[in-house]
């Protein structure tokens, strides 16, 4: 392992002075006026439809003009839910627990968030009293201060795949959702063959009182985007395929097969838009479908597959119909605060024959949702961007606009080709349902892509990258007119950007050589005050390895009080300190690469948590208590 040489406060100034002269020769980063994207920003609404018949006319329509001669998006694309109903008895049964630990919860941290007052799901909650796992298709209860096990519940109804699958939970005093994908389409017939995408999500409410056990389930067809948490709602988002079989038949001309296969479409009714829900609560069963007058659509729709919001409220003893809305339109990404909800997805290609989109289909659209109030979510406005999101956190809400930050061009292009990629931030005012632009700052990392990005209020860091990384700093006060304020080039890249107090800035990524060649994992300490000048205090670096936060900011934990700086490396913890201008490291943190009978399970240690003095580790093997001053080991509890 080696370190990154610290520079002094001098020296770092005369390292950003050079390499910011360096960099003038390169192409200028430009503001860019209102409409310069001109037809790619046009304004974009939601659509009511009148009846379920013009619904189905309408998306017959859209389905018929983006099928090819091998279904959506350039391959045989097949989906069938008809899995088996789920009855209310089919519902895992609680173990035997002791009581639920009470009294007054110590100091501890909470999941990674993006946003303040936003829970997102995650493999492990806190509440200070106890810790709540979903690891290897169980539920589990600890007790943090007698370093036990108090409760557990199999969550697996039946199905042995789930121990190999994440589920994912939101904690509310005593009740969590538990958010699994519960079951795998298979086509019928010649086509079964064909295995498409998970279908069937599954969520389950979980009492924590006493014994863990289940109070009630929700199955919908379609696969979970993501879920936020604001007061005692739940909401999750839900990305449903258009279900139809297509004949996997490849006889005839590509106009023919696409002419069979809207002839499918054609045939279809409202249902195979329309996902298909169940809800139990105790020995209660209900089914239903969204209604049409749940539907909505943006003036551009290809049709093929519908976004739900499903509302909960976790305060009550069951979950209810979800109260969902629907949306025709695809979303990859959800983004939350206090009061909105934004569901942002790459619009698909017009023309199903081509084979490669071209830049004009380079677009993410975004839909923007009140969630201010409990219950379902109010519609507010949509818009589209040019390019794509890297994730969530190149989203941002501040001061009445949204900050997208995108990527656009060809990224991949080899030397000969030439990459014609670049990115940019773009700030997004509300006019009656459509977003639309107020301002822009283009030409970040010509020939690069978007890394990370972090927005602190009307400041913003964006990470790109292809050989040396440009940490550009961004000042977006004025919304109609955002600017670089400063730009440092380094080798390598930081994936994740977390604040720290008194103007610093954290990066966890990779090293790289002058050609862009990955080193192994690092983490910079970046001082940012000045932010004409950021530069880098300290680095961390170790060879070959590799950091699970870099790509799922859940996995990072910092602790503000301490410096104490928790980072997934390869199997293990690595434990550092971040103080003042240093990056120091305590030790690494280790788990049982075998469980109880001895078999070797390989499982690394996903996530860290902090209670009282005690940082707790979890891996699917179990639960490590450690003293994170100094890394050693002062419990394990085995779960294996």
């Amino acid at each position: 392992m080696t370190r990154g040489t610290k520079a002094t406060a001098a020296g770092g100034t005369l390292i950003a002075l050079a390499l910011l002269a360096g960099s003038m020769s390169a192409p200028p980063v430009v503001t860019l006026p209102i409409g310069t994207d001109g037809l790619r920003m046009m304004p974009v609404g939601l659509v009511s439809f009148d009846s379920c018949a013009d619904a189905l006319t309408e998306l017959r329509t859209a389905a018929a003009a983006s099928v090819g001669p091998y279904g959506f998006g350039g391959g045989w694309r097949t989906f069938s839910d008809r899995g088996g109903a789920m009855g209310a008895g089919d519902v895992a049964k609680g173990a035997e627990a002791l009581p639920a630990p009470t009294g007054a919860a110590p100091e501890h941290s909470t999941t990674n968030n993006h946003e303040v007052g936003v829970d997102e799901p995650d493999l492990v909650k806190t509440d200070g009293r106890r810790i709540v796992t979903t690891t290897g298709g169980v539920l589990r209860v600890v007790d943090p201060v007698n370093r036990q096990i108090t409760g557990e519940l199999d969550l697996t109804d039946g199905h042995e795949r789930l121990r190999w699958t994440d589920q994912r939970l939101l904690l509310l005093r005593d009740r969590a959702l538990v958010l699994t994908e519960a079951t795998r389409a298979t086509t019928t017939g010649v086509a079964s063959r064909i295995r498409g995408p998970f279908d069937d999500t599954r969520l389950v409410l979980v009492d924590l009182s006493g014994a863990p056990r289940v109070l009630g389930t929700y199955r919908v067809q379609g696969r979970t985007v993501d879920a936020r948490l604001t007061g005692t709602t739940a909401r999750v988002v839900v990305n449903s395929g258009l279900r139809l079989e297509f004949p996997y038949d490849r006889t005839g001309s590509d106009r023919e097969r696409t002419a069979r296969n809207r002839e499918v479409i054609a045939r279809a009714g409202i249902e195979a838009w329309l996902p298909e829900y169940e809800w139990t609560a105790g020995a209660e069963r209900h089914t239903g479908r969204i209604g049409c007058d749940r539907l909505s659509r943006p003036e551009r729709m290809t049709g093929t597959s519908t976004l739900t919001v499903l509302s909960f409220d976790l305060a009550t003893d069951r979950l209810g119909d979800g109260d969902p809305v629907g949306v025709v339109a695809d979303a990859s990404t959800v983004y939350g605060t206090a009061t909105s909800l934004y569901l942002a997805g790459r619009r698909p290609a017009v023309d199903p024959a081509r084979s490669r989109p071209s830049a004009d289909d380079e677009v993410t659209e975004i839909h923007q949702f009140d969630t201010a109030a409990p219950g379902r979510p109010r519609f507010v406005a949509s818009g589209t961007v040019p390019g794509w999101l890297i994730n969530q956190y190149a989203l941002s809400e501040w001061d009445g606009h949204l900050r997208v930050a995108t990527t656009t061009g060809d990224v991949w292009g080899g030397r000969a080709e030439g990459r014609t990629s670049e990115s940019a931030v773009r700030v997004l005012r509300r006019e009656g349902g459509s977003l639309v632009p107020a301002g822009m700052v283009g030409g970040l990392g010509r020939g690069e892509r978007i890394y990370s990005v972090r927005y602190l209020g009307p400041v913003a860091y964006v990470v790109t990258f292809r050989q040396t990384d440009p940490l550009y700093s961004l000042d977006l006060t004025d919304p109609g007119a955002p600017r670089v304020t400063g730009e440092l080039k380094i080798t390598g890249y930081s994936g994740y950007l977390h604040p720290l107090p008194e103007g610093r800035l954290l990066g966890v990524g990779q090293e790289a050589d002058t050609r862009g060649r990955t080193q192994g994992v690092q983490v910079s300490l970046f001082d940012v005050r000045d932010p004409g000048r950021p530069y880098r205090l300290d680095q961390w670096h170790l060879p070959r390895g590799w950091s699970g936060a870099e790509h799922d900011p859940h996995a990072f934990l910092y602790r503000p009080d301490s410096g104490l700086v928790a980072l997934p490396v390869d199997a293990g913890i690595r434990l550092l300190r971040v103080g003042g201008d240093t990056i120091r490291e305590i030790g690494e943190v280790t788990h049982p690469a075998t469980d109880r009978e001895g078999r070797r399970m390989g499982a690394p240690v996903r996530r860290s948590l902090v209670i009282g003095d005690v940082l707790w580790t979890v891996s699917d093997t179990g639960l490590r208590a450690t003293d994170p001053t100094t890394a050693r080991s002062i419990g394990w509890i085995a779960t294996t």
